[in-house]
């Protein structure tokens, strides 16, 4: 199994049929190419596994930059214990025109900057829920781990094709580098596919409707203007 970068380089090794004492292929040739692939097989996908929490003591302020975040990436923010709704920056921006004294409970995110309406009088905590960057690999360490060591060691073998690839375009052997490539990515979507066959369960509380407002696609209109047999 590969479990951290000492497994991951070895097999890059074993598999290439070479030895780092050449001066074609030195260490710091393959660690670099390590690192490069890691990087994209981290981007690659939004995983479930890169996904994070932060917390901190709202101050009133709109603008928030959460440092080492993906961009656009929050999905659910609360100040007080109290859930913001998300809004397109545009709609955001419209509201704060339209509605200058407006307190509803809202956020949105422009690139990596989260704004949030502090007109809402929010206090205490606020958390976010967001997707991270993953730190990169540390090559100096044989026993350090990847996003994908802890459970889904299959996304370590796509770093390792992914840097076969590497070697592949290196020696212009065009009629099997792009195979590896290929490979690799088969081998991420494998990875995201059966997340996809695990969340296909999950429920949603049909009294919120999630994050965002549910359409009626037949008469129009969003969730809060759907009649309930409960309302009267």
């Amino acid at each position: 199994m590969l479990t951290n970068f000492g497994d991951i380089k070895n097999d890059v090794i074993v598999k290439m049929g070479i030895t780092t004492t050449s001066a074609y292929y030195t260490d710091d040739i393959l660690n670099d190419w390590i690192r490069q692939a890691e990087r994209w097989a981290t981007s690659y996908r939004k995983w479930p596994f890169s996904e994070g929490k932060v917390e901190t003591t709202y101050t009133g302020v709109e603008e928030w930059n959460f440092e080492g975040i993906k961009a656009d990436s929050i999905r659910l923010l609360q100040i007080g214990g109290l859930k913001y709704e998300k809004q397109l920056f545009e709609d955001y921006q419209i509201y704060k025109e339209k509605e200058p004294q407006g307190a509803e409970r809202i956020f949105t995110d422009f690139a990596r900057t989260t704004f949030i309406n502090t007109l809402a009088g929010g206090s205490g905590t606020l958390t976010a829920w967001m997707q991270y960057t993953p730190a990169p690999i540390d090559v100096t360490d044989p026993a350090a781990e990847t996003i994908f060591s802890n459970g889904d060691e299959e996304g370590n073998e796509a770093i390792v094709e992914e840097v076969l690839y590497y070697a592949d375009i290196r020696e212009e052997k065009e009629d099997v580098s792009n195979f590896h490539h290929t490979r690799a990515t088969q081998i991420l979507d494998g990875v995201f596919e059966n997340y996809l066959d695990e969340q296909f369960n999950y429920k949603t509380n049909s009294a919120t409707g999630g994050m965002y407002k549910r359409i009626d696609v037949v008469n129009g209109g969003t969730r809060d203007d759907i009649f309930n047999r409960n309302q009267f």
